[in-house]
């Protein structure tokens, strides 16, 4: 009876060093499967263009991921480009305010570099602008002048500050995946 009582006791304990080990093996094959789901690429020009405009980190590679997924050349129908696409005359905009802007132009944002660059200059100036960052999102995305129209309006923004109706249906969408992606690299990455 003692040896069967042994026995039990070393296939209990077996079995939960196969459970632990199990939950380990889990654990770390979601956190791959999430890291490279949720990638930070080009982190030390985020981090730096991020720094110098104030900007969050985890809210800058939200933008990047949501807008582009890291893909360096894509071009949207609307010819929005790069990284944080940017479309030609968003880009004249940002850089007509920015001080150090230097010689680039529109087809130079296919360049990480420089679309971050550009793109943190924008957040910022959206941020600047709107005391929301969801309202500087719909901006980001909706355009700034549908940003103004739909805070003058009182069937979407009851404050002027925020927009709690957020008329286009896409927008409302980015506003809330830019915000859950944000969360998704808080959690992965602890920052």
């Amino acid at each position: 009876m003692a040896a069967s009582t042994g026995k039990k006791a070393i296939t209990t304990v077996l079995l939960l060093v196969l459970l632990v080990l199990g939950f380990f093996a889990l654990r770390t094959a979601y956190s791959t499967f999430y890291k490279k789901a949720y990638p930070i690429e080009y982190a030390d020009t985020i981090r730096q263009e991020a720094d110098k405009n104030d900007l969050p980190y985890d809210l800058v590679l939200a933008v990047i991921r949501t807008e582009s997924s890291f893909r360096p050349h894509v071009e949207s129908s609307v010819g929005a480009r790069g990284l944080m696409q940017l479309t030609e005359e968003t880009f004249d905009w940002t850089k007509s305010k920015m001080s150090d802007a230097g010689d680039e132009t529109y087809t130079d944002l296919y360049d990480p570099h420089i679309n971050i660059k550009y793109g943190t200059k924008l957040l910022r100036l959206l941020l600047d602008e709107f005391e929301s960052e969801d309202t500087a999102l719909c901006a980001y995305h909706a355009g700034w002048g549908n940003a103004k129209k739909w805070l003058a309006d009182r069937e979407h923004s009851t404050d002027g500050v925020n927009i709690y109706n957020i008329p286009f249906g896409d927008t409302k969408k980015y506003v809330a995946k830019i915000n859950q992606t944000r969360q998704i690299y808080r959690n992965l990455y602890k920052f």
